[in-house]
């Protein structure tokens, strides 16, 4: 009787509840704890660090030990003792020890913290001028995109860079239009230079994404895929605007810079090559093999469009190379035979 009222306050009496399997494990939180209390709470860790008394019992187990995705060792069925000790021990991890064992980043932590550093970074190389300084740091951003893709936030962070970027060039392709005639080839140019720069940066800080989620699901690449956001949302809207202006500059020489003209009809022929039907002789001028070969029966239609492009220039200012060479001459004999004159004495 009297061991029975004992069994009874013991179980009545505040203390832990606990269940026993059929080697008398013990599956109650208490167990757990004094594991992680350490040895001076769990006897069993004691023996592992000083030695048991008597020797070690024949099928000891060490006890689990988490792992780093948070798996446990020892939690294999069948083995019984400090396997099923390990899986109570998992059963009553909380949520916010599991939390903090596997890292998790949960979608609000994303949306809260990871996607709006990405976001300021992403404004901060789209909006940057050549030689400018960024003061974000790249291993960081670059870390943000690791641990997103590690925990499977690649989808949703590839829709919001797009969506992101889409949102830009709207904007960029709005401001195009509000552009009067004289400077829309130049701010054509400058849009175009800079989003391909800022795409040398975003890029490989994307690399990881790109690796593990576009071409590995998507069977595609992000840069190519950042390239047709901008020959879709700039480009196509305004090439037919673009290319007129850009007929009338070529055949007014240094109406525009060589530079601003083959910037733009390089980067036209990145963004689609079918673009060369519009203008091949212009597109000819930088791009090579755009024309077809020379034939031997039209070398009399060359010398005339040589010719004609002599007179043009000579319309506007510029010499024959003959008659350069020849006024030359005439300037050096003249400076000779006055340096002759005065080294005789003559004036």
């Amino acid at each position: 009787m009297e061991e029975e009222g004992m069994e009874e306050e013991g179980g009545s009496g505040g203390c832990e509840a606990m269940m026993d399997d059929q080697n008398h494990n013990n599956w109650g939180a208490g167990d757990y704890g004094r594991h992680l209390l350490g040895p001076a709470a769990d006897p069993l860790g004691d023996r592992l660090l000083h030695g048991p008394a008597a020797g070690p019992t024949a099928g000891t187990e060490l006890p689990a030990v988490p792992e780093a995705n948070g798996v446990l060792r020892g939690c294999e069925p069948g083995k019984g003792g400090a396997g099923a000790g390990a899986i109570a021990a998992a059963i009553n991890i909380n949520a916010s020890t599991s939390k903090f064992l596997m890292n998790v980043i949960t979608i609000e932590d994303y949306k809260s913290t990871y996607w709006p550093k990405l976001d300021s970074a992403i404004d901060q190389l789209l909006t940057q001028s050549p030689g400018d300084y960024i003061p974000i740091s790249y291993e960081q951003i670059y870390s943000c995109v690791y641990k997103c893709v590690c925990q499977q936030h690649s989808e949703q962070m590839y829709s919001d860079l797009i969506k992101k970027i889409t949102n830009h060039l709207e904007r960029v392709s709005k401001e195009l239009q509000a552009s009067p005639p004289d400077l829309y080839i130049e701010r054509f140019n400058v849009a175009l230079g800079q989003y391909m720069g800022a795409l040398q940066s975003i890029v490989p800080l994307f690399i990881y994404m790109n690796k593990f989620y576009i071409e590995t699901k998507l069977n595609r690449d992000l840069k190519d895929d950042l390239i047709k956001l901008f020959t879709e949302h700039v480009a196509e809207k305004h090439i037919y605007n673009l290319m007129p202006l850009l007929l009338e500059a070529q055949s007014t020489p240094f109406q525009i810079t060589p530079s601003t003209m083959a910037n733009i009809v390089k980067g036209l022929y990145t963004l689609r090559p079918e673009w060369v039907q519009m203008a091949p002789a212009l597109f000819s001028k930088f791009i090579p093999n755009i024309l077809p070969p020379a034939v031997e029966s039209e070398l009399q239609e060359y010398a005339a469009q040589d010719q004609k492009l002599q007179r043009e220039l000579m319309q506007n200012g510029f010499d024959r190379g003959d008659q350069s060479r020849k006024r030359a001459g005439e300037e050096l004999t003249y400076n000779g035979s006055s340096a002759c004159a005065s080294s005789r004495g003559y004036r």
